[in-house]
């Protein structure tokens, strides 16, 4: 795992070996064990590359990077191939030789060989840069789901890219202005869209995408991997067959990334995906596995830590548990939100910093359940649509006149599970009459519409709905409309990597912790993706193919219990702990200063918040991140 950038610089000027070396400094944090910088060309274009290490396969000091292969490739390399021991033998069946027993040689070799054909060849995580010096060419690639970053940026005849925002911006003077779409776009949904940043001219790679270049410059970008055109559909299995497949390719999957020359362990909240995860660790592990997880004093409502426990006690993990209290979070707001090279609205940022710095202290590699929500699925906006079909069976005088007015009068706020499940309500009703895309997008939001004044441009953000709209039937094409399904594929592929994939990794590498998420292995991806949708939710029951594959293997404390985020209790501590912090941050210059804010709608918002009038915790944050990432000086 690493950190990589670069400079190319298709006019043949020339690279200032200390902007690489200020481009290592940035990103120390992802890569403490080594650091190298690379110039060269082909006699045409210039190119500098940097990368830091973290050492976790063949921690030895032949797997430097930038990594030169045959004295004629170039490549840095950040995240984990899965299978190289499997392409290693293939390679060498092929006549080529091996010096090191990393998987980074094993990426160049077969960058080499198959050029953008090897992706589809690699399981596992990655962004990637491949120079090939004799043809002046190669590319940069993403993995298939986002689960690496690449952003990327251009300045006349130069282009950048690096792992990390605030990395790109150490690599040249390029324009960083703030792209009002993108911003629309945070407001509405929280983060900005795959293929885009916060700033009008870098963009991040999208998932399964990669850009290829020669001497001339960069090719628009192409998709390699199409999850929903990969999926296997090639008859549907009966419920029980499928349950047992579900448990195969997910003991298969953790048994591929549990390989590592360093300590390793997972993360286990209490819920279904990391139980199931440590589950399967445990079983392909000799001795006790580590495990970790993160509570909170006094906040009932957002600690899982009994359920970790007593999951912990069903594996005979080592578990380690961190309770966090107000003071410990106003203590690392200030420190996380400096980290951030783009505004980011999800609190849990903060959570999953806590307990990877603690994991750290153990262990290099973690595995999480990311991605099973999007796969299986476990949000409460898929199990809304089952509701909505309900709900609407009720008399509509008893909807309108008694139901609906209780529920606008009941408290705001999510500090008991009764209040959640209040507001998840009060959402449901908001877009209960249109498709189901158009729904889930409405649900998906964090701008509700009791929020909606807080945006001068209505009408522009009107069409940011449409744009993500499109981006639906783009990315699910295939899937028939109305079958959740397509909902499903939609979430893999949006929000999950401009969310919780983004999110982890910020939050992890920051304390220079590998996380791997089996859930996203590729080959269960397609298994799943191609699974009627009824396998997966079902009179109310949302992840309902996991929950039974794995009954009688992880606890029905477990199994059987409602879901919880993986929150923090920031919109509580808004009302009290933060307010000072908040208000010296969200001002009326800072806010104007963007020029699509009604600073005084937003300074009511919060207001409203606080007094109970209104529960408007994620909107609320991302509008503080903004404001922060602003005053910090990421935008001019």
């Amino acid at each position: 795992m690493c950190g990589i950038s670069g400079i190319i610089d298709f006019g043949g000027g020339s690279i200032d070996a200390s902007v690489l070396e200020r481009a290592c400094a940035t990103m120390q944090h992802r890569g403490p064990d080594d650091s190298g910088t690379w110039i060269g060309g082909d006699g045409g274009a210039s190119i500098g590359l940097a990368a830091v290490r973290l050492a976790v396969v063949d921690p030895t000091p032949q797997g430097h990077q930038p990594f030169i292969y045959n004295d004629r490739y170039v490549l840095v390399y950040n995240g984990e191939v899965y299978n190289h021991r499997e392409l290693r033998d293939e390679l060498r069946a092929a006549g080529r030789s091996f010096k090191t027993q990393t998987d980074t040689e094993v990426v160049a070799t077969a960058c080499a060989g198959w050029g953008v054909g090897a992706l589809n060849r690699f399981n596992g995580m990655w962004g990637l840069f491949f120079f090939d010096r004799e043809t002046g060419g190669g590319f940069l690639a993403r993995d298939r789901f986002g689960i690496k970053p690449v952003v990327y940026a251009s300045d006349g005849s130069r282009t950048y890219f690096a792992s990390e925002a605030q990395t790109l911006r150490a690599l040249g003077d390029w324009d960083r202005r703030v792209d009002v779409d993108s911003l629309l776009h945070y407001v509405r949904f929280g983060f900005t869209a795959p293929d885009a940043s916060i700033y009008q001219h870098a963009r991040r790679l999208a998932p399964g995408t990669y850009l290829e270049f020669d001497r001339q410059g960069f090719r628009a970008p192409q998709r390699y991997y199409e999850p929903v055109k990969a999926a296997r559909r090639e008859g549907v299995p009966d419920y029980g067959t499928a349950c047992e497949s579900v448990r195969r390719g997910i003991f298969r999957s953790v048994a591929r990334r549990r390989h590592a020359d360093v300590p390793l362990g997972a993360f286990l909240s209490g819920g279904i995906d990391s139980s199931v995860i440590a589950t399967h660790l445990a079983e392909c592990t000799p001795g006790k596995i580590a495990t970790f997880s993160v509570g909170y004093e006094g906040q009932r409502a957002y600690d899982e830590t009994g359920y970790a426990r007593q999951m912990a006690k069903h594996l005979g993990s080592d578990h380690h548990e961190l309770m966090v209290s107000a003071n410990d979070v106003l203590n690392v707001v200030p420190e996380l939100l400096d980290h951030l090279g783009e505004p980011f609205f999800d609190s849990s940022l903060i959570p999953t910093a806590m307990v990877s710095q603690l994991a750290r202290k153990h262990v290099t590699v973690c595995l999480s359940g990311d991605g099973a929500d999007e796969l299986f699925g476990g949000y409460w906006r898929y199990l809304g649509h089952d509701s909505l079909h309900v709900y609407d069976q009720i008399p509509a005088w008893l909807r309108r006149r008694v139901i609906e007015p209780l529920l606008a009068r009941a408290p705001k706020s999510k500090r008991s599970v009764i209040g959640r499940r209040l507001g998840q309500m009060r959402k449901l009703l908001w877009a209960s009459t249109t498709s189901m895309q158009a729904r889930h997008l409405a649900w998906s939001q964090i701008l509700s519409r009791e929020a909606m004044s807080i945006v001068r441009q209505q009408g522009v953000n009107d069409l940011t709905l449409k744009h993500a709209y499109q981006a639906m039937q783009d990315l699910a094409a295939g899937i028939p409309s109305g079958n959740l399904n397509q909902i499903l594929a939609f979430d893999l592929q949006y929000s999950l990597p401009g969310d919780m994939l983004h999110k982890v990794d910020i939050a992890s590498m920051r304390h220079s912790l590998e996380v791997r998420t089996p859930f996203l292995d590729h080959e269960l991806v397609e298994y799943v993706l191609g699974l009627p949708a009824r396998y997966k939710m079902s009179r109310g029951v949302r992840k309902r193919l996991l929950v039974d594959a794995y009954r009688g293997i992880v606890p029905d404390a477990i199994l059987d219990r409602g879901k919880m985020g993986f929150e923090v209790p920031v919109g509580e501590f808004f009302r009290k702990e933060l307010r000072e912090m908040f208000l010296d941050t969200v001002t009326r210059e800072r806010l104007d200063g963007f020029g699509v804010f009604d600073s005084g709608e937003v300074l009511r918002l919060y207001e409203d918040h606080c007094a109970f009038r209104g529960e408007h915790t994620d909107l609320l944050f991302a509008i503080f991140s903004l404001c922060w990432w602003q005053m910090r000086g990421g935008t001019v």
